[in-house]
């Protein structure tokens, strides 16, 4: 189920949404019960790979609060003072440095100032979301943001945003690789709020707050819809997220 309205902030910018994702009860369960993208490392959840930065202001930005790091919390702190806590790997892009087979920032299993993302680890401690804190890579997922620019038939143009699920198919070729990935996963979606509520720091950032508020207005009418339908034949838009557990 979707819905496409007008960024109340932006001129020539509407929305398309994916409310099915939006409204579904997935949440990151990261050290209670995720199995990792790949079988072999089921500590790292999505962090294997490291994060590339979608810009030089995020690397920037990333960097900043990793200076507020210390090695209580963070685990290679050492590592990243010798070497640098970031790499190039092709022409104009830079992602985390990649240290025993995980990010650089990911504290692993033992490690006395707490497993997980170090930069998740401050954002608690500062009193701060983790969206000020971590790599857009890392605080959007698994939601996407992609951008058309439409053509209309009278010469004008527009740009959708789509806000959507990053499920296996958003990883391109990659998703095939993934030995399990959390969006589709019935054992994720377990969340006691909804997407659009729990992930709101998320979308806020994604979308800005008007926009934010108009889809608000959406998910909370389908969810209604949702509850009306539930003990009925429910007609194919007005299902639930596959991974849902009342799917």
């Amino acid at each position: 189920a979707w819905v496409e309205f007008d960024d109340p902030s932006h001129k020539g910018r509407r929305y398309r949404c994916d409310l099915t994702w939006l409204t579904s009860r997935w949440t990151c369960i990261y050290g209670r019960g995720c199995k990792g993208i790949y079988a072999d490392r089921p500590n790292d959840g999505c962090c294997t790979l490291g994060a590339h930065f979608s810009s030089k202001g995020d690397e920037k930005r990333t960097l900043k609060w990793a200076k507020k790091l210390d090695p209580e919390h963070w685990q290679f702190y050492n590592v990243a003072r010798k070497k640098g806590a970031t790499v190039k790997v092709g022409k104009g892009e830079r992602k985390t440095r990649v240290v025993q087979g995980g990010c650089i920032f990911l504290n692993r299993p033992g490690f006395p100032g707490g497993e997980g993302c170090a930069l998740h680890g401050l954002a608690e401690r500062e009193g701060v979301s983790f969206v000020e804190t971590k790599p857009d890579v890392c605080w959007q997922l698994p939601i996407r943001r992609t951008y058309d620019n439409v053509e209309r038939p009278d010469g004008t143009s527009v740009q959708v945003v789509t806000i959507a699920e990053y499920d296996r198919r958003g990883w391109g070729d990659g998703g095939h690789d993934l030995d399990w990935y959390c969006s589709g996963n019935t054992d994720a979606h377990i969340g006691t709020e909804p997407v659009y509520v729990s992930n709101r720091d998320e979308l806020v950032g994604l979308m800005g707050k008007k926009a934010y508020a108009v889809l608000v207005e959406y998910c909370r009418a389908r969810e209604a819809m949702l509850a009306a339908a539930r003990d009925k034949v429910v007609h194919k838009g007005l299902a639930p997220h596959p991974a849902d557990p009342q799917a």
